[in-house]
């Protein structure tokens, strides 16, 4: 149980009195240096839960330059981030890592251009200490703008740079989007079908590219009749499956580059009289769940650890701002990660 001395707040030095040490261990052990011995650490730690003792974090900023925050960019619109499961599991891992370091996220939204400067002013402000920024779009002015005020940063997928740009000077995880892809659509091929269609995310982003990409390295000869770009959303794919039976009324599967638009596309092939998979295979990208797994047939999809991702990225962020690194913890301080991706065959295909 918590003492109160003095009927005080416990102080430095009270908890410097009570484990026998300086003030300057004491303050070491509080701020995660591993230069104390364990000993000594824990004879700090049991006197700080006697006292109740609770770092004045003004004064503990001054040592450690640390907010422990760390900003949290999307660039999506906030009633997108809250139904879409891709980005709540993303945020479940970022957070689960960050809480581990001892650091809390601070949830920030570009929605149009007038969000930039407003943004780009909390982030150099010395309000955080470093970001994560996702769901770019080409040609965003945020990778720059982190580089030129010097901001710790960290991307959730590959940025999508203009010409003259090196995406390789950022650091990013991402998903084998190409890979991934590539696998789905031989599996298609090997189940017999030759009229392959596919429905895109929207091609300003960098994992509707590859997953395009994808496509082609297995159909590169696809005529235009059997492509269509949806958004990522269940309206989307509907939408982009209506006009793909207009456009080529004898397809015989579609590969579909998120689960929330093959869920869109499905309901419209059932509204066209189409089974699945009789007469179109349908394959997703993400395995979301529990989307995928309760979908009508459940879907076919390639899976990628979005949680884990998200995790990575905070991990990465964290090593990088020089929070203290956790037992077990191996991630890399700069380099970029890819993530493997695996086919999970269910009923649609």
């Amino acid at each position: 149980m918590a003492e109160r001395l003095h009927g005080q707040r416990p102080t430095l030095e009270d908890v410097a009195r009570r484990a026998g040490v300086s003030k300057s261990t004491v303050s070491r052990v509080i701020n995660g240096e591993p230069k104390v011995r364990a000993a000594v650490a824990e004879r700090i730690r049991g006197a700080v839960a006697e006292l109740g003792y609770v770092p004045n974090q003004a004064a503990r900023k001054l040592v450690t330059r640390h907010n422990n925050a760390v900003a949290v960019v999307v660039t999506e619109p906030q009633n997108r981030l809250f139904v879409d499961p891709y980005f709540d599991c993303h945020l479940r891992g970022i957070r689960q890592e960050l809480v581990r370091h001892g650091a809390q996220p601070v949830l920030l939204f570009i929605e149009e251009q007038d969000d930039y400067p407003r943004v780009c002013d909390f982030l150099g402000g010395g309000h955080v200490d470093g970001a994560l920024l996702f769901s770019l779009l080409a040609d965003d002015p945020l990778p720059d703008m982190v580089e030129q005020m010097g901001l710790p940063a960290v991307f959730g997928g590959r940025p999508l740079l203009g010409s003259g740009h090196r995406s390789d000077v950022y650091t990013y995880v991402d998903a084998d989007n190409r890979g991934g892809a590539r696998e789905a659509v031989r599996y298609l091929v090997s189940l017999g079908r030759r009229r392959i269609a596919t429905i895109t995310g929207p091609l300003d982003q960098a994992a509707a590219i590859d997953r395009l990409d994808g496509y082609r390295d297995v159909l590169p000869a696809t005529p235009p009749r059997l492509l269509a770009q949806g958004d990522f959303t269940v309206r989307g794919g509907a939408d982009a499956m209506a006009l793909l039976l207009d456009q080529a009324p004898d397809l015989d599967a579609v590969f579909v580059a998120s689960d929330l638009m093959a869920s869109g596309a499905l309901r419209t092939l059932r509204e066209r009289g189409r089974t699945v998979p009789e007469d179109v295979a349908v394959v997703g990208f993400d395995d979301l769940t529990p989307i995928a797994e309760v979908t009508e047939p459940p879907l076919t999809t390639v899976h990628q650890d979005i949680e884990e991702m998200g995790r990575l990225m905070a991990r990465i962020l964290c090593h990088r701002t020089s929070h203290p690194p956790l037992r077990g913890d191996d991630a890399p301080t700069l380099a970029s990660v890819v993530t493997p991706t695996r086919l999970v065959i269910r009923d649609s295909a």
